[in-house]
Parts: structure tokens; C-alpha cells; sequence
């Protein structure tokens, strides 16, 4: 282990007492002047947000540099090279695709005999840069859902990149919209196929049909033909509820339709459709993760213990029950260990693929049903790295895996049977010059003790260097290595270091982990957070002055945390479409889903424990911050766009730093509805750590 040298762990104790003495922020309970920012299509705040992006490009777009880093992003997001990503469905492979040609994209289809070819040919079923150019709209691709064994499809279009979306019914043979098909209006709709002619559809029926979230409270069975107010009402949940919505399965044993109901982010309550409209509780837990439904039985993963009759099955654990059965006929399929998460759950027609990460580096096993019991095999696949399922078929036992890594680019395998291995088809070309970089794995002490592991990435060097810390902790969404495209081309050749923290709140360990964080302790998530920055310095490999944090959505209230709790700690902060004030959150868009979460302050105790880490509520007067970068999107509808803007306006009119925001007009949650606009974001980022920090 490299010390600090005396001169600069004296300087770092003096800035943490200062940071530490600061007085409290003068917000009152009641106090919030700005407000007005929350209006997100006022014009007042649209003068403010102008303003603001015009003082950022003018600061980051004319910087010399800019040009050039803009067109290495660029080029690597619409390569022509890249892997085309596989959908299987009734024996075609289904792609998205987005070029430079094609920057909205083409949805294409062609079969898995010519896709195994280096340039297969493609039958172009939709190219939504021409619709929208036909309909001028600006049409984001959202999806689509192939019925199977059909020549039909729904196509869901956002406007802008937004959740809610607009749902049309497309025919596949003809490559047209259906003239008179189904349609449904922009809202955060839930759909499914029933059969070819009856969807079940939860949408915005009017008063009355949503959550409080802004989901839909209903599901319906929609006959071709019937006005949309007329389709039969077949379960209503709470208005508090999360979400309702269905599943539908067209296995080669036949159909099987569920209803969910979501009460909270983390509890699920499934029950079975029959043929005649009856619904058939299913006698799960509350808090199952349900995953689908192979050969007749539920799939589900467990969040806490389960105790069926004197069996125990762990929590993360993946179950199954068949379909109508009592709990006694649940089968324990796969359990973890302490150091090891169940992520993903695939079926092809007689096996079952499970992705699971064991100390964050990917498995995958594949688990099939047998006379005397369920049979266990790994899959072979390169160590150190993510794997998992791409797109597998319910009918065929054809299935598409892939591989990749932090500075190994990705790896596309077919797998066409059940006794044959893996056989690699397609690589991503390298993207940026991987000549001694390397990947390391340590660990971290946080403030109770426990131990948080995290990757650092870059090219062997000696002496702090500038350094980019990446977290999420949240949501039971684990943190992987991923390979590093843009990032390894504007950041590492440049000798920066990439740091990817696994800190708790997260789906690294399972749902132990992500419980640890969860509403009153979600400081542990930053105390690991810290402790990893902290870690990072007393190793020598950076200082604080060079040590920028990342995070967007949950991760931007994670970076927005640890900015106001150790402002000493970092030289640069990119905070992108973040949660930022949490007295105010389930206000505002689909924050009410998240209350499991974060916890709810219109409850006395959780009000005071949100507000001692909400950072709008955390800027103290006095105190330096570091620069900060935010960006966010108008169109976000899921964490609305004046988290970001009041915590801007704050710091500036404080005068507590260097202050740049920047916010797309569209994009969605994802701040960016097209690779022209993911590149320009990508671009201002990296160009500021890289002024900031002395990349």
C-alpha cells in the first residue's frame, strides 16, 4: 500500500474539519425558493434552463478539445460494426438498429441461419427516421411485442423518450400499421397479447384508472373491434398500488396469462387468469420477484426466506410452482451463497438458463427438469468478465449468450443445443487502444465495517492520477463490468483511471445487500461510497483534487450525497437525471413507486431521517463544492427534471462553486433520444473531468 505523503494527509484532515464545522443549510421545513423550477414547461423555467445550457456549451462545446472527442464518441456509437443485438421469435431474430444513416433506427428482422453470417441480409420491417419524418413526430423506439407464431406486433413509440408511449398494432408481413388495429394513446401503458384478436391492456381509462404513480390501476381484456371504454374489467388494484399489469406465456404446453399487482416497488402478487375470467391466487410470497413461466410452473426469486411446511428456502433463491398447485409443490431450483446474486432467468423450449454473479464476476448454469429432479451445469464462457442470455426462443433450443468485460469487448455466442458448448459468432471490434490496461479488484472498509469491493480499470502507472468513481446502490440493481467503449477511448488512453464501486442498496450479494440500504439506512450506500473514494487515496492511486464521482437517477442522488457530506473528498462531480430533493420526490412524477425505497416523508420519523441526507436540503453556506456538472432531460417523466435544476439554482445563487448544468430539451430518463444526442452528452462529461480533474 502506497501512504499519502504527511503534506497532503495534513491538508485533506484540515479540509475535513472545515467541511465538517460548516453550519446547517437555512432551509426551513417549509422553504423552498425555487420552486418555480418544478414547472417544467413554464417559461420562466425554460428561460432559466436556456440560459444555463447556452453558459455550458459555450464553457464545454468551444473548447478546443471538444470536436475531436465528440466525433471518437460518435464514431464508436454508430459503427457499423457493432453486434447487432439478437431478439428470437417464432424462428426470425428480431434487431433495433441505429447507424449514423439511422440515428432514430431500423427494426429489422432476418433468420438465425443468415444472422450467423458476418453481413446478414435484413428484411427492414419499420424505419422510424422516416416516420417520424412522415408524421413529424419525434419518435423514440420503446419496443415491440411479436405475437407469437403470428404475422402481428405491437409497436410502442414515446414521443421525446419519454415512459409514456403510444402503442400501435403492426403487421409484419406487410410492414405497415394495421388500418383500424389496435391503438392506444400516449400513457405508461401495460399490454399483452391474449390471442390474436384480445389484448390485455392497462392504460389511462380516465379518472379513476391510475396509481398514484402514475401507473396503471387496471387491467382489462380488449376485444378487436370494442371502444377501449368498453373492454372488460378484469382486476382493479389500490390507488396507493405501484402498478398493475400482465404477463402472458405462449409456451409449446400452451398458454398461461398472470395479473400482477405490484402494492410496492418490492412486492409482487400474481394470480392466474383462467378461460372464463377467474382469477386464481397464486401462493407466492408477497415479495416475490416473479420471472416468468416454464413447462407449467411460476418462476420467481426470493426476497426474503420462505418457509414451506418444514422446507426453508434461502432468500434469492429461484423457486417454481406449478401452475394451480398448493405452496407444498414449490421446488427449490437454485439457492446462493453469501457471495453470490441470482440476476437473470431465461427459458428455451426444455432448459432454463440462470445468470447469476459470484463476487460480482459472471456464471451462467443451465437447469433442467428430469425424472428424478432438476439437473445442474455451468455453462462454459470466459472468466472475469459479465455474461448472460441475449434472447432465447420458449419453443426452439436455439439461444444467443454474450461476454464482455472491462477492456475486452463483447462476445456474441450461440448456443444450439442442449449438449453442444458455446460457439462465439460475432465480436465487437476493439474500440480503444487496450494495450496494458488492467483490472483490478479490492475492497473497502465502510463505516460499520463491512466490506464493499470495487473495480479499478486503467493502463499500469505510478503517482495519484485523474480518476472517475462510478455507483448506482439502488434498487437491487447490481453494478457488472461492462466493457468501455467510449469511456476507454476518451478517458483511459488519456491515462485516466475507471473506478466501478459495488456498494450496498445494489444486487451484487443478493437481496441482502440491496436491504442493507434500503429508506432510513440509506447512508450506508454512501459511507461505502466514501469508503471506496477513501480507499483509493490512501492506496495512492488518486487525490482528492483528481478524483471525480459519477452517477445518474439513483446514483445521481448518490454523487449528490457524497458531494454535500465530503466536499473535500472530490475535484468533480457529474450528477445525471438525478433524485435530489427527497422531502419533495413522490410529488413529482413516478416518485411515489419508489417510497419502499427511500421511504416516505409524510411520515414524521422518515421526513427527518430523508432530510438529513437529501442533498438540496444539505448545501451549507461557506462550504466549497467542488465543480459540478448536471445533466438531465425536459422530457424525463420518471425523475422529473427540477431535482436537478433546484439543486443548480441553489449552488449557484449560494456561490458555493463552479456550477455547469446542462438540459436536453427531449430524451427521456436516459437524457438523450438518439446516438446524435447520446453523443453530444457523453462528449461534455468526459471533456469536463477531463478539464477538471487534468485528464
Amino acid at each position: 500500500m502506497v501512504k499519502p505523503r504527511l503534506s497532503e494527509a495534513l491538508a485533506l484532515t484540515l479540509l475535513m474539519a472545515s467541511a465538517c464545522a460548516a453550519p446547517a443549510t437555512s432551509l426551513g421545513p417549509d422553504e423552498d425558493p425555487y420552486l418555480w423550477l418544478e414547472e417544467i414547461d413554464s417559461e420562466r423555467a425554460l428561460a432559466w434552463v436556456r440560459e444555463r445550457n447556452e453558459k455550458t456549451l459555450r464553457r464545454l462545446a468551444h473548447d478546443p478539445l471538444y470536436p475531436s472527442l465528440e466525433e471518437d464518441v460518435r464514431r464508436i456509437l454508430t459503427a457499423r460494426d457493432r453486434i447487432p443485438l439478437p431478439s428470437l421469435e417464432s424462428g426470425w431474430v428480431y434487431n433495433f438498429w441505429q447507424d449514423a444513416d439511422h440515428v432514430r433506427g431500423l427494426w429489422r428482422r432476418t433468420r438465425p441461419e443468415e444472422y450467423a453470417r458476418d453481413e446478414p441480409a435484413w428484411e427492414t420491417l419499420l424505419d422510424l427516421d422516416a416516420l417520424a419524418r412522415r408524421e413529424n413526430e419525434n419518435w423514440v423506439w420503446q419496443g415491440a411485442s411479436v405475437l407469437p407464431g403470428s404475422d402481428r406486433a405491437l409497436v410502442f413509440l414515446s414521443r421525446g423518450g419519454k415512459d409514456a408511449r403510444v402503442v400501435r398494432e403492426f403487421d409484419l408481413s406487410r410492414r405497415a400499421f394495421v388500418p383500424e388495429g389496435f391503438f392506444l394513446p400516449e400513457a405508461k401503458s401495460r399490454v399483452a397479447w391474449l390471442d390474436a384478436d384480445t389484448l390485455l391492456v392497462g392504460t389511462d381509462f380516465g379518472p379513476g384508472s391510475l396509481t398514484d404513480s402514475g401507473y396503471p390501476r387496471q387491467v382489462r381484456r380488449w376485444r378487436r373491434g370494442a371502444p377501449l371504454a368498453d373492454a372488460e374489467l378484469l382486476f382493479e388494484g389500490a390507488p396507493s398500488d405501484v402498478s398493475v399489469s400482465a404477463y402472458t406465456s405462449f409456451r409449446p404446453e400452451g398458454r398461461l396469462a398472470v395479473l400482477l399487482r405490484a402494492p410496492s416497488f418490492f412486492q409482487e402478487e400474481c394470480r392466474l387468469l383462467e378461460p372464463d375470467g377467474t382469477l386464481l391466487p397464486v401462493p407466492f410470497p408477497s415479495d416475490i420477484d416473479f420471472r416468468g413461466v416454464f413447462q407449467g410452473r411460476l418462476l420467481g426469486l426470493l426476497r426474503r426466506p420462505w418457509r414451506v411446511g418444514d422446507r426453508n428456502f434461502p432468500a434469492g433463491s429461484l423457486v417454481a410452482l406449478p401452475a394451480g398447485a398448493p405452496p407444498e409443490r414449490a421446488e427449490l431450483l437454485l439457492a446462493p451463497d453469501e457471495r453470490t446474486s441470482l440476476l437473470g432467468v431465461s427459458g428455451s423450449r426444455s432448459a432454463l438458463y440462470v445468470s447469476a454473479l459470484e463476487n460480482v464476476r459472471g456464471r451462467l448454469y443451465r437447469l433442467a427438469p428430469g425424472p428424478s429432479g432438476w439437473s445442474r451445469a455451468a455453462v462454459p464462457l470466459p472468466d472475469h468478465g459479465a455474461v448472460g442470455v441475449v434472447s432465447a426462443d420458449d419453443a426452439d433450443d436455439l439461444l444467443y449468450l454474450r461476454y464482455e468485460s472491462f477492456a475486452v469487448p463483447s462476445t456474441l455466442y450461440v448456443l444450439e443445443s442442449a449438449s453442444r458448448e458455446p460457439r462465439p459468432i460475432k465480436r465487437l471490434p476493439e474500440r480503444f487502444d487496450a494495450r496494458g490496461v488492467r483490472v483490478d479488484q479490492f475492497e473497502a472498509v465502510s463505516a460499520d465495517g463491512t466490506r464493499v469491493p470495487y473495480f479499478v480499470v486503467g493502463r499500469e502507472g505510478r503517482g495519484p492520477r485523474p480518476t472517475i468513481l462510478h455507483g448506482y446502490g439502488g434498487f437491487e440493481i447490481p453494478q457488472t463490468p461492462a466493457y468501455l467503449g467510449t469511456l476507454g477511448k476518451a478517458w483511459l488512453e488519456s491515462g485516466g483511471l475507471y473506478v466501478l464501486a459495488n456498494i450496498r442498496g445494489g444486487g451484487e450479494f443478493g437481496p441482502r445487500w440491496h436491504q442493507a440500504a434500503l429508506r432510513e439506512n440509506r447512508p450506508r450506500a454512501f459511507e461505502d461510497f466514501l469508503a471506496v473514494a477513501e480507499d483509493l487515496v490512501r492506496r495512492g492511486l488518486t487525490e482528492p483534487r483528481r478524483l471525480g464521482i459519477l452517477g445518474g437517477s439513483n446514483g445521481g442522488l448518490l454523487v449528490g450525497a457524497c458531494l454535500t457530506r465530503r466536499p473535500d473528498l472530490f475535484g468533480a462531480v457529474v450528477c445525471q437525471v438525478p433524485l435530489l430533493d427527497m422531502l419533495r420526490y413522490p410529488r413529482l412524477l413516478a416518485g411515489r413507486s419508489w417510497v419502499a425505497e427511500y421511504g416516505d416523508p409524510d411520515d414524521p420519523a422518515m421526513a427527518a431521517a430523508l432530510r438529513s441526507y437529501s442533498p438540496y436540503h444539505n448545501v451549507r453556506p461557506g462550504v466549497r463544492y467542488p465543480p459540478v456538472l448536471f445533466i438531465t432531460s425536459t422530457r424525463d417523466d420518471r425523475v422529473h427534471p427540477g431535482h436537478a435544476r433546484k439543486m443548480a439554482a441553489l449552488l449557484e445563487a449560494r456561490g458555493n462553486g463552479d456550477v455547469l448544468y446542462y438540459e436536453n430539451i427531449e430524451g427521456g430518463h436516459g437524457a438523450a433520444a438518439n446516438l446524435e444526442q447520446r453523443a453530444r452528452m457523453l462528449a461534455l462529461q468526459y471533456l469536463f473531468f477531463r478539464r477538471t480533474l487534468g485528464g
